[in-house]
């Protein structure tokens, strides 16, 4: 199948991928663009999770005030070359996590960082909600109401303000797949006035 220089340049343009990447993804999902996208999506959360374990030392603290000055927000992201932290993307990928932040306010990086007696309070909450329930049930409910807590007050667990069919960790897996590096968002502050 012919693939169009256009094609390429569009699908470019939307996922940020490489050149050579978005012809193959055309051609493999012959010439359809959502197809070609969620063809690269899958090749990035593969990359991703092959970097996952690599050492991040670099990086960079973004802001963001909103509100004219009621609510403000710095984001520690790190990468592992001040290459990297230097570039557009980088750069892109953290104010748009400092704006995440500020939208929603959430209170941890992932749900490891929650603290312990924060999470086992909710668990008993739904205990008690659910206690009439038989044990294999009440056990399903709990776990996806914790999934759902999760997606509330964890940043990468949460949907994506500019896209609600994505989470947070799918913008950070689509920068770690452009940029080559390991990309760790290691914490935020958000101040709001009066609080």
């Amino acid at each position: 199948m012919d693939i169009s220089a256009q094609q390429v340049k569009a699908l470019r343009e939307k996922t940020g991928a490489g050149l050579m990447d978005c012809k193959r993804a055309l051609v493999q999902a012959e010439g359809d663009v959502e197809k070609a996208r969620s063809l690269l999506r899958e090749k990035g959360l593969a990359t991703a999770r092959g970097k996952s374990g690599r050492e991040t030392s670099e990086g960079a603290v973004f802001s963001y005030i909103h509100g004219n000055g009621r609510i403000g927000v710095l984001v520690e992201l790190a990468c592992e070359t001040d290459f990297v932290a230097r570039s557009e993307e980088f750069v892109k990928l953290g104010k748009e996590l400092a704006m995440q932040v500020a939208a929603t306010g959430p209170e941890a990086v992932t749900p490891k960082d929650l603290p312990a007696d924060t999470i086992e309070q909710e668990r008993n909450i739904y205990l008690g909600q659910f206690a009439d329930k038989p044990q294999q049930i009440r056990d399903k409910i709990i776990e996806g109401k914790l999934e759902k807590f999760y997606e509330e007050v964890c940043l990468l667990q949460q949907p994506y303000i500019r896209d609600e069919d994505r989470k947070v960790q799918d913008i950070v897996d689509e920068a770690i797949a452009i940029l080559g590096e390991n990309i760790k968002v290691q914490r935020f502050v958000r101040l709001e006035l009066g609080r």
